[in-house]
């Protein structure tokens, strides 16, 4: 990415080095190879020793460490110096359209019934609902994805209960105004889906405190890392204190029909989901409950991934040329998202995740070979030229 002009913008006193971090496109690299290990790897629920634990590792921590890297690029497409005037409006335009292009693409993607739930649609919210803080500083985003992660999630539960339950909006789970657990359109993207904005939003404000900072200084990358490290501890290790020793959780979460119990709720989606509401869900910290702790300890291991990747890429050369076709398809992760998408499809693969950890080591050579061989001859992965190409419309913005 071309350095942004110079601007006498406030949020940072003194802008960050620009130029393209190797190590967040190892990061996003390492989210791809984590989605596909989601996908279509081993299931985690059968598969024991390290693989199942290595698998369970990958199921939601990769799907929130793409939403913290999507806050990171909304800041690298706006400027790491808040772009203003006619510049600031085009980048703005840029990103508002990068969001109908993405929310077209997932819902594309998901009509074609692959039994993956696509996150690319819910990008589109995620955009449009940050984009009147991309000019704040990074303290301030840190403070709003705070108490984002703080308040959200608790009101995700309680719109969800009302509506489902109480019928708030409508009168009862049959009234006119209820919402159906299946509801499709904003609904979903909001509250309802696989990755609604209302719990997700902490995570792409939090990657767009980070890229405010100087994240080429090994001092700020080594602060991230503890920092990433201790929110990690305290998602996690909350949830597990919360449910062994607070009165009432664990007993909460048996009544409720936990599928396979609470011994592994406080970091692990094996557990399952709970076939009635109830309060003890909210001290859960498994990936895909939307509580606060899991937003806590989901966004450590996002900070703590790009960290180290950061670290690696510069401190380890000979690492960073080994890694050079997983910073490849990093740096083309959408198309390599997509591409398996429609693989899964073509394939028909309809149990996910997938039986075998040939499939899943046949999906990752696959696309390894494609990025490493494509960006030998071109700057941008196809997806990511087209969408490049498409946000040109925004330069006629006045």
């Amino acid at each position: 990415m071309a350095p942004p002009a110079q601007q006498s913008a406030q949020p940072p006193a003194q802008a960050p080095p620009t130029g393209r971090l190797i190590g967040v496109d190892l990061a996003r690299g390492l989210a791809v190879f984590g989605m596909y290990a989601a996908h279509v790897g081993p299931d985690p629920a059968t598969t024991g020793g390290a693989r199942g634990f290595l698998m369970e590792l990958a199921h939601g921590r990769s799907s929130a460490l793409f939403a913290f890297l999507a806050g990171f690029s909304v800041v690298l497409m706006t400027g790491r110096t808040p772009r203003r005037g006619r510049a600031g409006r085009r980048a703005v335009a840029k990103v508002v359209v990068r969001a109908v292009v993405l929310l077209a693409l997932g819902t594309a993607l998901t009509m074609t019934g692959t039994p993956v739930e696509v996150i690319l649609a819910f990008y589109g919210p995620y955009f449009l609902l940050v984009l009147p803080l991309y000019r704040l500083s990074a303290r301030t985003l840190a403070e709003i994805a705070a108490a984002a992660a703080l308040v959200l999630p608790q009101l995700l539960f309680l719109i969800v209960r009302a509506v489902y339950e109480d019928g708030a909006l409508g009168g009862g789970s049959t009234g006119p105004g209820a919402w159906p657990r299946t509801a499709d359109g904003l609904v979903s993207l909001l509250f309802t889906g696989s990755y609604p904005a209302l719990s997700w939003l902490p995570f792409v404000v939090a990657g767009m405190a980070v890229a405010r900072l100087d994240v080429t200084a090994t001092a700020v990358r080594v602060r991230l890392a503890l920092t990433g490290a201790g929110l990690a501890v305290l998602g996690y290790g909350g949830s597990w204190l919360a449910l062994h020793h607070l009165p009432g959780v664990a007993r909460a979460l048996d009544g409720a029909g936990l599928a396979h119990g609470t011994r592994t709720a406080w970091w692990s989606d094996v557990a399952g989901w709970p076939e009635e509401d109830t309060w003890g869900w909210l001290f859960v910290a498994a990936p895909h409950s939307e509580t606060t702790l899991s937003v806590v300890a989901n966004t450590g291991v996002a900070l703590a991934v790009l960290a180290g990747c950061l670290l690696a890429v510069d401190a380890l050369p000979r690492l960073r040329r080994a890694a050079g076709p997983v910073i490849a398809v990093g740096s083309m992760s959408l198309s390599a998202y997509v591409l398996h998408i429609l693989a899964i499809r073509l394939l028909g693969l309809e149990e996910l995740p997938g039986p075998s950890l040939s499939v899943l080591l046949g999906f990752v050579a696959g696309v390894t070979a494609f990025a490493a061989l494509w960006s030998r001859f071109f700057r941008r992965g196809p997806l990511e030229w087209l969408l490049w190409r498409a946000t040109h419309v925004a330069d006629r913005v006045p």
